[in-house]
């Protein structure tokens, strides 16, 4: 099925940046752009987690949180699936299911490195599961399918008291290593304690060698105190949904608890950085905006309150050809609101616009999808697949 629609957006709305006035970039034009219904909520997509393709791929990859990848092809969706877990991953309650995927950086162009990287939530026996990451290859006889028999295990990390605060990602970074985020175990306001915990996977940032399986720790990872490094590239995150690499810059999305939405961005080679949940949400201190000791923590580079929305849901920075006023400036939406953002971070500095007018719609945006050529999408949980275009 394939179906057209087009939503107009403006963008030419000035929002002040977090960090001041003083900082902030005013000489940004106005673009315009509109949304696309690459496909529609008949589709039988069903709700959408991911969407990506290997750079220069023509086809679209589509996770559905169910846990399933199918593939678009030519605008028409296939109907046998990329692969098809589902029988194993946890998605009929809170906010589990297949989570995300990535490809190998050189899976177009290496043969024996035709591989998915599948991120999800399995079950333990009891009604939440696990995150888990898992390594697949593309089948021998078959470039739209992945060998289910050939599937290795990379991670575990239990999380097994909560069904929300999953995060998260997983994705390549520019140094070719993967890496995870992951939520804080649940709960509110970080009942289990694990954002500053430095024995835990949860609320962290990853950052695993995948080169052997199931991963080896990077030597030049942080050492938190201890006499080794360990997996754990970055601390103190809520639930970040989601993060990006772009031009040596990481972006990451980070949900808040009752009041702030982030948005961090640093040096992507930055090891060791402390993001402050839970002794601060957004720019403010945790639980009541009071005194809190800010020393060590990253601060983010922009925050917003709940009169604008209640769950940030990160993108990318645009590197598409359709839209070249759009290039360089990060996209990000909220799923309560629905609006479509765009962050310009440059000399230390934030300037983000809105679209006035039109929306995604409220409650559905589920993640920010990117394509073989670098255009960008945005997907929802009814079963949309919408593109970003001039």
């Amino acid at each position: 099925m394939r179906m057209w629609h087009s939503l107009a957006l403006s963008l030419g709305l000035l929002l002040p940046a977090a960090c001041g006035d003083s900082s902030s970039r005013v000489d940004l034009p106005p673009f315009e752009m509109r949304l696309q219904e690459v496909f529609g909520s008949g589709a039988g997509l069903g709700a959408l987690m991911d969407l990506q393709a290997p750079p220069g791929d023509s086809r679209l990859f589509i996770a559905q949180r169910v846990g399933r990848i199918r593939i678009a092809q030519g605008g028409v969706l296939q109907t046998t699936p990329l692969l098809d877990i589902s029988s194993r991953v946890v998605s009929n309650h809170g906010e589990a299911g297949l989570l995300s995927f990535a490809f190998h950086p050189q899976y177009l162009t290496d043969p024996q490195k035709q591989f998915v990287f599948v991120h999800f939530i399995e079950p333990t026996g009891n009604a939440n599961g696990d995150i888990v990451v898992e390594r697949y290859q593309l089948s021998s006889s078959n470039p739209n399918l992945l060998d289910v028999s050939s599937a290795q295990p990379v991670i575990r990390i239990p999380h097994r008291d909560f069904d929300n605060h999953y995060g998260g990602r997983v994705a390549f970074g520019p140094d070719g290593m993967l890496y995870l985020s992951t939520g804080d175990g649940g709960g509110g306001g970080d009942t289990l304690m694990n954002g500053q915990n430095l024995t835990t996977h949860l609320g962290k940032l990853l950052r695993l060698d995948v080169s052997t399986l199931p991963y080896t720790i990077p030597p030049d990872n942080p050492r938190w105190g201890a006499a080794q490094p360990n997996e754990n590239w970055a601390i103190g995150l809520r639930n970040p949904f989601r993060y990006t690499f772009d031009a040596g810059q990481l972006y990451i999305a980070d949900v808040g608890q009752g009041q702030r939405e982030e948005i961090d961005v640093v040096q992507a080679n930055s090891a060791g950085l402390n993001y402050g949940w839970n002794l601060m949400e957004g720019l403010r201190c945790f639980p009541n905006g009071g005194q809190c000791n800010m020393t060590g923590l990253t601060l983010p580079v922009y925050d917003y309150d709940h009169s604008q929305g209640c769950s940030i849901i990160g993108g990318y920075v645009y590197r598409g050809a359709a839209i070249p006023e759009l290039q360089g400036q990060y996209l990000f939406s909220d799923f309560c609101s629905g609006f479509v953002r765009s962050l310009s971070f440059e000399n230390s500095m934030a300037t983000v616009r809105q679209a006035p007018m039109v929306n995604v719609g409220t409650n559905v945006t589920q993640s920010f999808g990117q394509d073989g050529a670098g255009e960008l999408y945005i997907l929802t949980g009814d079963g949309r697949v919408l593109r970003i275009v001039r």
